[in-house]
């Protein structure tokens, strides 16, 4: 019954879904209907679906074991947002295809499925879309759920429409989770307790020295010869709360230089906004040269895909998404793997197992608002031999985190043979 009412509901809604995602341009108003045709060459065909672009990340390490175990595989990447769709070509440039996900409504998936035809579904994180699952396994295709994982107050709401996502879930041949609580989350939501198995977070594998990218000249002088505490992945609310604790660091540092990077570039003017209040005049990426650094000691990082590279010219970072309740937290593993210190709100519970072993381990800690933030700092830019220890920490327990792509892989191949 709960199927039959999702689906019904997809047919008034797919007008409204369709302007909600901001779907302008008939490339993209395309791709939500799930209009694509693809060429039919390479086996395995792989659809590999993740949110955006932090999901990308997760994706990334598998996409290049695949192509090194699967060299004739054809991948084909979907995300929710352009953004993700962006950072997929550019993360994942091995793919034979990315696109924006078809919406799911049943049409809309069968037609996704009829022309890329794939053999193997690979879904990041909790993208439980239901027709993707009932869909998928209708047409053959091997389901498995990679990077696993979902909240206490997520499973919540699923298990109200259990008959929906717990038969959903039900379809996936392989749960990959990223922790044991995910794993017992997922078994309670409906996956068969054989089906499942705890591999671990495939963000926390990087290779390390490619990862990084390069940095523009005008990067490398706006940052040399000075710390710089840098703000990343921000959320609505946590420019303000960081731009205050920069203000009264800078009377106490006056070298301190401060990167500021929305998670969402859409609300670039907004955190322009909250850098002017607090007094702050910020110099933007976007428009900057290559080569001629801004004069101004604060940088509002409004690009894709620099982020990355500049947390290895960072003395400190503020991990967003997680002063206030919500978004449970953006991945500190960037900053991690850059050997930079990580501060993070208290609402992490996205990435509260590596939080948690990086505060164990003395690289991380966790802030609440500006007075912590500023205590926090001051105590890592005061003493710099405590700082770099903490750096080099908080890099060891990311490194020993380090093998669940090599472990999912060994687990997929058997979805992959049987494809």
């Amino acid at each position: 019954m709960l199927r039959a009412l999702y689906n019904a509901l997809w047919y008034p809604a797919l007008p409204i879904a369709m302007l909600a995602s901001g779907a302008s341009h008939p490339v993209d108003q395309r791709e939500r209907r799930g209009q694509v045709t693809l060429a039919s060459g390479g086996h395995p065909r792989i659809w590999m679906h993740a949110a955006s672009v932090g999901e990308i990340e997760g994706l990334r390490p598998l996409a290049i074991g695949i192509r090194g175990e699967y060299p004739d595989a054809a991948m084909i990447v979907t995300t929710m947002t352009p953004a993700g769709r962006d950072a997929a070509r550019a993360r994942i440039p091995e793919a034979a295809a990315w696109m924006l996900a078809p919406f799911d409504s049943r049409r809309a998936v069968r037609s996704f499925l009829e022309g890329a035809k794939p053999t193997l579904l690979l879904i990041a994180e909790t993208e439980l879309w239901p027709n993707f699952f009932f869909e998928a396994r209708h047409a053959g295709v091997k389901i498995a759920i990679i990077n696993a994982r979902v909240s206490e107050r997520s499973a919540a709401r699923y298990a109200k429409m259990q008959s929906l996502f717990g038969r959903a879930i039900g379809c996936a041949d392989l749960v990959l989770a990223q922790t044991e609580a995910d794993a017992r989350r997922y078994c309670a939501l409906g996956a068969a307790r054989n089906r499942v198995v705890v591999t671990g977070n495939t963000k926390c594998d990087f290779d390390w020295p490619a990862q990084s990218g390069e940095l523009r000249d005008a990067f490398l002088d706006f940052a040399r010869g000075r710390p710089i505490l840098i703000a990343g992945s921000t959320g609505s609310g946590e420019e303000a709360v960081v731009a205050a604790a920069y203000v009264e660091l800078r009377s106490r540092f006056p070298n301190l230089a401060l990167i500021v990077a929305p998670r969402h570039l859409e609300r670039a003017a907004e955190a322009v906004g909250a850098l002017k209040t607090a007094g702050l005049d910020a110099a933007s990426a976007r428009t900057m040269t290559a080569k001629q650094a801004p004069a101004a000691d604060v940088l509002l990082l409004d690009t894709m895909g620099e982020l990355r590279a500049l947390y290895k010219r960072g003395t400190i970072a503020f991990v967003g998404g997680s002063l206030f309740e919500g978004r449970g937290g953006q991945s500190p593993v960037e900053a991690a793997a850059a050997s930079v210190p990580v501060l993070i709100g208290p609402h992490h519970e996205k990435q509260a197992e590596v939080v948690q072993a990086m505060i164990r381990a003395g690289g991380a800690k966790v802030v609440n608002d500006t007075r912590s933030i500023v205590d926090a700092c001051a105590l890592w830019l005061g003493d710099e031999d405590a700082r770099l220890a903490a750096g080099a920490r908080v890099r060891t327990t990311l490194a020993e985190s380090n093998g669940a792509a090599r472990r999912s892989l060994r687990l997929l191949q058997s979805l992959i043979t049987l494809a």
